[in-house]
């Protein structure tokens, strides 16, 4: 009881000095003030140029590789004029197959025309090591010992 008394006046006091303290003045920061103007006059900033069309310029590229021990074998060629951008390409696929693609580019879109050369062929996969695995066990069936039960 004496306890709880002691804590009734403390939280009483503490409310009663509350109370008692000044208020702080309101108050407002003045607004700021603005920069002056700058002593030099500034030109106005320059547009972008705008890009117009611009023709299309003519180029004619080509390559090719044939690599035997990598098995690479493939090439481009491409041409293009004012109007059109016409070429092919050409891959040696993995099934002895090759890939040819020709094509066309102009204001109407992109044509191609993929074809094939050659058969593809799957050689039978044999391998050049004998098989020598042997299981370490042999599993021999053996049924279950029976249970005795003994009532």
């Amino acid at each position: 009881m004496h306890k709880l008394i002691t804590i009734l006046v403390l939280v009483l006091s503490g409310t009663i000095a509350q109370l008692n303290l000044p208020k702080t003045p309101g108050y407002s920061t003045p607004p700021p003030k603005p920069y002056p103007p700058p002593g030099y006059s500034t030109p106005p900033p320059k547009p972008y140029p705008t890009r117009g069309y611009e023709p299309m310029m003519p180029y004619s590229f080509s390559y090719a590789v044939v690599d035997g021990p990598s098995y690479n074998n493939f090439g481009h060629q491409e041409t293009a004029d004012t109007k059109a951008v016409t070429g092919s390409y050409r891959v040696a696929l993995p099934d002895g197959r090759t890939q040819i693609v020709t094509y066309k580019a102009d204001e109407n879109g992109y044509v191609a025309d993929v074809r094939y050369e050659g058969k593809a062929t799957y050689p039978e996969n044999k391998p050049s090591y004998p098989p020598n695995y042997k299981p370490a066990y042999k599993p021999a069936y053996q049924p279950a010992p029976p249970k005795n039960y003994k009532p």
